[in-house]
């Protein structure tokens, strides 16, 4: 029975990592405001295109909007609303999407 459970959780690890969050596909979502190779500054340069903000910046900022505790340029709430859907690991997979472009 143990070597089943232990098979059963080994299969577990390795499917998240095979299949974990793809950041290209969540960040489609940003597109519109953001640019489709996350080049494109909002609001008239107020807010800087995402890949030229370092990375653990960026993804500090990401949590803070999904946590409602940041407002940038007024748009914690509108940011807030776009991050609620994605989850821990989301937010990681769209930041390393946005460090690879």
């Amino acid at each position: 029975m143990k070597k089943i459970a232990l098979s059963a959780a080994a299969l577990c690890v390795a499917a998240s990592v095979c299949f974990g969050a793809d950041g290209a596909k969540l960040f489609k979502s940003c597109v519109a405001c953001h640019g489709a190779a996350a080049e494109k500054p909002y609001l008239g340069g107020k807010v800087p295109a995402l890949k030229s903000i370092a990375s653990a910046e960026r993804l500090e900022s990401l949590k803070g909007y999904k946590a409602g505790t940041l407002n940038k340029n007024g748009q914690g709430g509108i940011m807030k609303a776009q991050m609620a859907k994605f989850s821990e690991e989301d937010i990681a997979a769209i930041n390393a999407y946005i460090d690879s472009l």
